[in-house]
């Protein structure tokens, strides 16, 4: 009987969060984790966050 091929699944790659890469995923893993940042100690420029927020549905 011939063996039967096996799929394999392309893993993602994950951050130490434990998330795939982008900063909306890594910013709400913070958040669960509890390890969210204040504004004011904030890595993200206000520019980078409206334009994150522009592709946002309402």
């Amino acid at each position: 009987m011939a063996k039967a091929k096996k799929k394999s699944k392309k893993k993602l790659k994950k951050n130490k969060l434990g998330v795939k890469n982008s900063l909306v995923n890594n910013i709400n893993a913070r958040k669960k984790k509890g390890k969210s940042r204040s504004k004011k100690r904030s890595k993200i420029s206000k520019k980078a966050y409206k334009k994150m927020q522009k592709g946002w549905k309402d």
